[in-house]
């Protein structure tokens, strides 16, 4: 099962791409898309999906997980954010890629075990989960994390209805 983890930005959209087995997850890929800052919002959102459009094509995750928007003091920058963020979650759908969402405190209970993690703790139980992994930027560390955060909710939600 190949996982997609997306933290959404309209500056930067970290992407992870974690292979999961059981309990096993496995490092595939890590980056982040940037789009340009001289450019209009509509033509960075265009920008962003194309990127995200050719990842999807070159990988073909089997799901796809998005981490959930929080709000800012800045109206402007919670605006800009949500945009992007429908960006990022109508890519994958468009590819016919089931598309889960989770809230940050979501993520750090599932990597770190803390919902009120800071970020540093994060990346190190990423590290540590994902050896393999570059994280050469926070955004994809964060991506990755929400990828594993699916893993380990996919694998509970899996069991739960075995039991049934």
């Amino acid at each position: 099962m190949l996982i997609l983890g997306l933290d959404p930005g309209l500056r930067n959209t970290g992407f992870g791409l974690v292979e999961a087995d059981g309990n096993r997850l496995r490092h595939v890929a890590d980056g982040v898309v940037s789009t340009d800052d001289s450019l209009s919002v509509a033509s960075r959102l265009a920008a962003l999906h194309t990127a995200l459009a050719a990842l999807l094509a070159e990988h073909r995750p089997d799901e796809a997980a998005v981490e959930e928007t929080y709000v800012n003091r800045n109206p402007t920058s919670t605006l800009r954010l949500g945009q992007a963020r429908g960006v990022v979650l109508l890519a994958p759908a468009l590819a016919g890629i089931p598309v889960a969402e989770y809230g940050a405190m979501a993520v750090k209970q599932a990597v770190v075990g803390y919902g009120h993690a800071d970020k540093d703790q994060v990346a190190m139980m990423v590290r540590r989960l994902l050896p393999a992994a570059s994280l050469r930027r926070a955004d994809a560390a964060d991506a990755l994390a929400v990828a594993i955060c699916h893993a380990h909710h996919r694998a509970t939600r899996r069991a739960w209805a075995a039991s049934r």
